[in-house]
């Protein structure tokens, strides 16, 4: 088998080209650095194109940003004391981040995690800037409200570079005391943003309520509906989405539609209904290069997705009702063919999890 997508360390330096074989040294090496799974090239499904919604340089650019102010503030013993200008550093990131969201017509919500390597927390905030501001596009906020959202989102994490490692690396459920702890980066978050010059105070409070919910079940206040900023509750969605998609060392990630249950299982009491309804609307339930079985028995491969009818994409026929393998594959548009459905999902290696986060 051959890299199908290129897969990037958390500097977004390429690690792995397209086209490269895969041969067991790189195979254990990839589950060391928690690569969950790969695209890999298939001559059935030539052609089938994985979106991007960051140019390669953008992200490499992101992530060593986020990386080396992360980093810097992770060398401290107490909350940093002066600024490490980040509001000029992430000023800049974020303007070449909402130019390639932006540009694309109908921008949506595409899994980005099964091809970055390393440190989840760097990869972690660059997904939930780029969904949040996704989010933010369809809302029909304007630029300097879009900055806003995408600098809360970018940075909303950022109180984790004060946890003990041991606490954020823990591969097993956490204690009272270490859950206590971890629930403190909110508000160190927020202290560590609120007077940093160039960044406006709504992003830090998005650091401070993303954990918040509107039944008042969050933390760290408890605080619920119209008290959470509403660019908070959009960072939520995204933060709790990206968290159950992403491969981590304790569970394997889940599919798109299984986040997008879970996130539904809250609507109304952890999550508002409108918003939630527009994030099933943007999300790729059905990414493209998954595979999945139709109510016709035939298998196949998603290769299009419909920007209006996200849950209804076009799939690329592999094999037929008898498990066949075509000699000919064809594509089935679902928005077309509205009596056949997708009924399974290539989901062996997802295991059923509890979420926590």
């Amino acid at each position: 088998m051959r890299i199908g997508k290129k897969i990037y360390n958390d500097e977004g330096v390429v690690l792995l080209a397209d086209g490269v074989e895969l041969t067991v040294p790189l195979i254990r090496r990839l589950v060391e650095l928690d690569i969950g799974y790969v695209y890999i090239e298939d001559e059935q499904t030539e052609g089938i194109v994985i979106p991007e919604l960051l140019h390669e340089d953008t992200r490499r650019e992101a992530l060593q940003n986020i990386r080396k102010n992360f980093q810097r503030l992770s060398g401290t013993s107490k909350i940093a004391k002066g600024y490490f200008h980040l509001g000029k550093d992430f000023t800049r990131v974020m303007e070449a981040i909402l130019k390639d969201v932006s540009r694309q017509e109908d921008s949506m919500i595409l899994l980005m995690d099964m091809n970055t390597a390393d440190h989840y927390l760097y990869k972690h905030s660059l997904n939930v800037c780029v969904y949040s501001l996704v989010l933010g596009i369809a809302s029909g906020y304007p630029e300097d409200r879009l900055m806003q959202l995408g600098l809360g989102a970018l940075l909303h994490d950022i109180g984790k570079t004060q946890i003990p490692q041991r606490v954020l690396s823990k591969p097993q459920k956490l204690t009272d005391d270490e859950f206590r702890v971890m629930k403190a980066h909110a508000e160190i978050g927020y202290k560590i943003l609120k007077d940093e010059p160039n960044i406006p105070l709504l992003a830090a409070h998005c650091a401070f309520q993303h954990h918040e919910r509107l039944n008042g079940s969050g933390y760290p206040r408890g605080v619920q509906e119209k008290e959470i900023h509403e660019y908070a509750q959009w960072v939520a969605l995204a933060d709790s989405y990206d968290a159950m998609t992403s491969h981590r060392v304790y569970r394997p990630a889940m599919l798109p539609h299984q986040a997008v249950e879970v996130l539904y299982a809250g609507s109304g009491t952890l999550y508002d209904q409108k918003k939630l309804e527009l994030f099933r609307d943007k999300v790729a339930i059905y990414p493209p290069g998954l595979t999945v079985k139709l109510n016709t028995g035939e298998t196949g491969v998603v290769s299009r997705i419909h920007s209006s009818t996200p849950h209804r994409p076009v799939i690329r026929i592999l094999s037929d009702a008898e498990g066949r393998n075509l000699k000919a594959p064809y594509e089935i548009d679902l928005a077309r063919k509205l009596s056949v459905i997708i009924t399974e999902v290539d989901d062996a290696d997802v295991q059923p999890i509890s979420f926590q986060h």
